[in-house]
C-alpha cells in the first residue's frame, strides 16, 4: 500500500513499539533494521578512540551491534603509521611545524582550500567494501579525516547509510565540517551552531562524550594515596595527554613555587617525560592511568593544554580547569573557545598560572561559577541523542544518498530493511 494510504501492519507495529516501549526497542521489533552501526575512529592520541568506545558501548547497551574501524588502517601500508608518528613527533620536537600545517590545511584562507586529498580518496576506496559487507544503518566518525571520508562518499551517492560526525574538540575547524554529512554531534553549543551555519545540516550538542565513571562518586582518599599527597598539600594535576607532549615540565616548575601545592604530571605513555619529571624536586610523575576519576577527586585543580578529553572529563568530575601553554593548532583554537565560554580560566604566563591555581584551589564564588558553567554542558546522553536521531529523524534529512539496497521507507520516518518472507 502507498505511504499516503492506510498504514501497514509493520508501520502500526513500529509506531506502537516506539510509543509504548521506547525508541531503542524498535531495533528488535523491526527485525534488526537498526542493529548494525559502524564507528570510525583514529589512534591519534587517546581522545578519538575514547569517544568511539563510549559511543559504541552506549549503542551496544541499547541492543545494537557495533563495528569499530581505525581510519588510519584503511590507508595504504605504512601511511597511517607514518601520519601517527609524524603528528606525535612534531608536537614533541617541532610544535611550530605542526602549527604551520594546521594553519595551511585545517583553516580557511585565501592561499589554498583546506582538505586531506588524496588521503580521503585512498581511505574511501577501502571503506566502501566494508560498508557494503556490514550494511550499517549509520556510519559514525570521531576523527576529522574519517569525517572527510564519509562526507566524500555521501556527497557522491556512494554511502547507503546515514553519516554522523562526532566532533571531539571545543572548536570545529574546517575538516570536521564536510557538507556531505547528515548530522553533527557536538560537545558544546557553539560548536553545533558553527556546524549548522557552515553546512546547513542538523547539529546537536548533548555534551562531551565521556565515560560514565567521571560523573559518579569517586574515592578522593585513594587518589591522594596514589599521588602520594601529604597532609596539608593540594595536588594540582598537569595533563600532557596520552602522548606526553607540550610544556608540562615548565608548568610543573612554576607550580612548585606555590606553598602547599604538589604538581602531579600525567605523562601518558611518554616514559622519557615521566623520567624527566621524576627528577624535578617536589613533583610527581604518573604514566597512563585508568583511575582518573579518583585522581580528579583527590586534586584541587587541573592544568590542561588541549581542551580535549581530559578537560571534558574534569568538567564532569567537578574539577576546575586552568588553560596554560596550549598546544599549537587545535589546542590554541579550542582553549580560546573554552575560555570565552567561561569553562576554563586562561593563564597566559607563569605568574598568571600561579594566581589562577591559587584562586581555584579554594572554595569561592569564582570557582563555584566556573564549575557550574562546566557542569551545565552535559545536557543528554550523546549515544541516546545519536540513536534517537538516526532511528526517528535521520531519513528525513538525508543528503540525497542512494537508498540502501533491500530497504524501504516506512511511515515512521526512517529506512528499515525489508524482512525476508
Amino acid at each position: 500500500m502507498s505511504r499516503v494510504g492506510w498504514p501497514t501492519c509493520l508501520e502500526m507495529k513500529a509506531r506502537f513499539v516506539q510509543r509504548e516501549l521506547g525508541y531503542w526497542l524498535v531495533v528488535r521489533a523491526l527485525g534488526g533494521a537498526f542493529d548494525r552501526w559502524l564507528v570510525l575512529t583514529a589512534s591519534m592520541g587517546a581522545g578519538h578512540d575514547q569517544a568511539a568506545g563510549v559511543l559504541a558501548g552506549g549503542i551496544r547497551a541499547r541492543g545494537g551491534q557495533v563495528l569499530e574501524v581505525d581510519v588510519l588502517d584503511l590507508l595504504p601500508a605504512g601511511v597511517g603509521r607514518g601520519l601517527r608518528s609524524g603528528y606525535a613527533g612534531t608536537l614533541r620536537s617541532a610544535p611550530w611545524l605542526y602549527d604551520s600545517v594546521f594553519q595551511a590545511f585545517f583553516l580557511d584562507h585565501r592561499l589554498c582550500r583546506p582538505g586531506v586529498w588524496p588521503l580521503d580518496a585512498l581511505a574511501a576506496r577501502r571503506l566502501r567494501p566494508i560498508i557494503e559487507a556490514y550494511r550499517p544503518c549509520a556510519v559514525i566518525s570521531t576523527f576529522h579525516l574519517a569525517a572527510q571520508v564519509i562526507g566524500r562518499l555521501g556527497q557522491r551517492g556512494q554511502l547507503p547509510a546515514l553519516s554522523v560526525v562526532v566532533i571531539t574538540e571545543p572548536a570545529a575547524h574546517r575538516l570536521w565540517l564536510h557538507p556531505g554529512t547528515d548530522m553533527f554531534l557536538c560537545p558544546y553549543p557553539w560548536v553545533a551552531a558553527a556546524a549548522r551555519q557552515r553546512t546547513g545540516r542538523p547539529a546537536w550538542a548533548p555534551g562531551p562524550v565521556i565515560a560514565e565513571g567521571f560523573r559518579r562518586p569517586a574515592d578522593p582518599a585513594r587518589g591522594r594515596r596514589v599521588m602520594a599527597v601529604q597532609a596539608g598539600q593540594d595536588a594540582v594535576l598537569v595533563s600532557a595527554g596520552s602522548w606526553g607532549v607540550g610544556a608540562a615540565a615548565v608548568t610543573a616548575r612554576w607550580l612548585v613555587q606555590l606553598d602547599g601545592v604538589l604538581p602531579v604530571v600525567l605523562c601518558g605513555r611518554n616514559e622519557a617525560l615521566r623520567a624527566r619529571i621524576d627528577r624535578l624536586p617536589r613533583c610527581r610523575a604518573l604514566g597512563w592511568r585508568d583511575d582518573l576519576p579518583d585522581l580528579f577527586a583527590g586534586s584541587a585543580v587541573l592544568v590542561d593544554q588541549s581542551g580535549g578529553a581530559t578537560c571534558a572529563e574534569a568538567f564532569a568530575a567537578g574539577l576546575p580547569v586552568v588553560a596554560h601553554r596550549p598546544l599549537p593548532g587545535h589546542g590554541r583554537l579550542g582553549m580560546r573557545a573554552l575560555a570565552a565560554a567561561g569553562l576554563v580560566t586562561p593563564a597566559a604566563d607563569g605568574p598568571a598560572l600561579l594566581d589562577a591555581v591559587r584562586r581555584l584551589s579554594r572554595p569561592g564564588p569564582g570557582r563555584a561559577a566556573q564549575l557550574a558553567r562546566a557542569a551545565a554542558v552535559f545536557v543528554n546522553d550523546p549515544a541516546e541523542v545519536l540513536m534517537r536521531w538516526v532511528i526517528n529523524d535521520g531519513a528525513t534529512t538525508r543528503t540525497g544518498k542512494s537508498k540502501p539496497a533491500g530497504q524501504v521507507r516506512m511511515g515512521v520516518g526512517r529506512w528499515v530493511r525489508r524482512s525476508s518472507g
